[in-house]
């Protein structure tokens, strides 16, 4: 059934003679919640070629004030009662057919005392023979050879994944300074400081929003302008609340 299923795929890329394969993701940001180890994570193929999609993850690790360093996923480890701290895409291999969609699902293994962070990232390849997808020579080649004259960068992206731990704590404190504002993360995972928006008092006219994370044990400091009024909504899991402060 696989293989007649890549070939139903590639025999349709002779439908047009210039194509590509346009993938999207969704939510650049997920967070896999206490209580829950699983998250699918759909992606679409808007455009008009197949798109054969390697999934991979890296762990992103904070230390200190250093900037965040990532690192391979540890690999499951079977036996004596224990898995190991990682996250698994699963497939990792996804055929995507143009106009359609196909989920990966990720799955958190081992300890959740403490909150990890997981770039997942999908990245349209060439298929080759032998690279899990199940594509003959043959058929690789006329892949390759569908595709829009001189396209040989395909678009991929990467999403973050949070995985929280299995006993969250929030406790954000709000610091407003002469000059500054501060927020202050105490908790145990990441907070979101969600459509900040800068705007003159007088008149409406405000800088285009932005959003923020905030790890635990560390803090966001905004700067204050005279005669500015700012806002944001803060996120701590699935509570929200409006913040607003000016100068």
């Amino acid at each position: 059934m696989k293989h007649i299923t890549v070939f139903a795929a590639l025999a349709a890329l002779s439908v047009s003679a210039y194509s590509a394969p346009s993938i999207s993701i969704g939510a650049l940001y997920e967070y896999l919640e206490p209580g829950k180890s699983t998250l699918l994570k759909r992606v679409r193929n808007g455009g008009d070629s197949t798109a054969f999609v390697k999934v991979s993850v890296n762990e992103i690790v904070y230390e200190g004030d250093a900037p965040p360093t990532e690192k391979p996923v540890q690999p499951v480890v079977h036996g004596k009662g224990h898995q190991a701290n990682t996250l698994v895409a699963s497939p990792a291999r996804l055929i995507v057919p143009a106009g359609g969609m196909q989920a990966t699902r990720l799955l958190a293994m081992g300890e959740r005392d403490k909150e990890r962070y997981f770039r997942v990232r999908f990245s349209p390849v060439m298929p080759e023979q032998g690279d899990d997808f199940g594509v003959s020579a043959e058929q690789a080649e006329q892949y390759k050879e569908s595709l829009s004259a001189g396209f040989n960068i395909l678009a991929g992206y990467g999403a973050v994944m949070v995985v929280r731990p299995a006993k969250v704590h929030y406790q954000t404190e709000l610091q407003d300074g002469a000059t500054t504002y501060t927020v202050h993360n105490k908790g145990n995972s990441i907070i979101v400081l969600d459509g900040f928006r800068d705007c003159k008092t007088v008149g409406s006219e405000c800088a285009t929003p932005t959003i923020s994370h905030v790890l635990p044990q560390r803090s966001r400091v905004f700067e204050k302008e005279a005669g500015h009024h700012y806002r944001f909504e803060l996120v701590e899991g699935d509570r929200k609340r409006a913040v607003e402060f000016g100068k």
